[in-house]
């Protein structure tokens, strides 16, 4: 599943493709042909991302995305190639085309409908003014663990398991601490430090968390392999510590964590 940089990635890059001008909007699949005859052929306003969804505005009438974690998007320049298999919803404006496949959810919204959405989701760090207060009022009160909180999108929106996990080393937090143990001052710093990731992440399109001094190669464009302190790194040694790194199934999904590092 995308992270929330990507979503703001891809509504930058739509609305750069096609607003201010009529889209055709059809659904060579048919499973969204009735909602997209709403906005075919409508100048597209802009496209927005909160968390990990994406709103697109033709005036009164908004398409709205949750690729969850199937859904793609794929595009290009010029007349698009002949639909094939199951594709969802097609955008083709003057001089370029979008396609979707497999989203979570992909339908037409008025826009009180879209406030409606959004008021389920937490704050997301990249939001113009981001402001993490709304997300620790839940974290404060609540007993699960950090590590689940921080991945349950009303919570906050636009993590993903590889800024939860390089969040939780970064900081030192155990991913198993009761979200009613992490003190606001830590949360506080936790918050700012996830803005900054995150914004980076949206600027170069890639996640990057691990400081220059924590790399195999310091120097230079940062490889793959340097990228991440835990994330993906089952077994190998922290890059602090030495330690393994542990693996671990939280709510299906892979945690990862320093069990020196991270032990509280």
């Amino acid at each position: 599943m995308p992270e929330g940089h990507t979503l703001h990635r891809l509504a930058r890059d739509q609305t750069a493709r096609f607003a201010g001008a009529p889209v055709t909007v059809t659904s060579p699949q048919g499973r969204f042909a009735e909602q997209a005859a709403l906005v075919d052929g409508r100048v597209l306003d802009a496209v927005t991302a909160h968390g990990k969804h994406l709103f697109a505005t033709f005036g009164d009438r908004v398409v709205h995305v949750h690729l969850g974690l199937f859904g793609k998007y794929g595009g290009g320049t010029g007349n698009p190639p002949p639909p094939r298999g199951a594709l969802r919803m097609r955008w083709v404006g003057s001089d370029a085309w979008t396609d979707l496949r497999g989203p979570t959810a992909c339908e037409v919204l008025t826009p009180s409908e879209v406030e409606v959405v959004v008021a389920r989701l937490g704050p997301d760090p990249l939001a113009r003014r981001p402001d993490g207060t709304a997300a620790y009022v839940r974290i404060g009160r609540s007993r699960a663990p950090i590590a689940a909180l921080l991945m349950d999108q009303a919570v906050l929106s636009g993590v993903g398991n590889v800024y939860r996990a390089e969040l939780l080393f970064r900081h030192q937090v155990p991913p198993f601490l009761p979200g009613r143990d992490l003190g606001p001052l830590r949360w506080t710093a936790m918050w700012a430090d996830l803005v900054t990731l995150m914004r980076a992440g949206l600027r170069s399109g890639r996640i990057v968390t691990t400081r220059p001094e924590d790399r195999d190669r310091s120097g230079g464009r940062v490889r793959q392999q340097d990228a991440h302190y835990v994330y993906r790194r089952t077994d190998l040694p922290c890059r602090v510590c030495g330690t393994p790194v542990a693996m671990q199934l939280l709510a299906a999904r892979k945690l990862y964590w320093c069990p020196v590092c991270q032990s509280g």
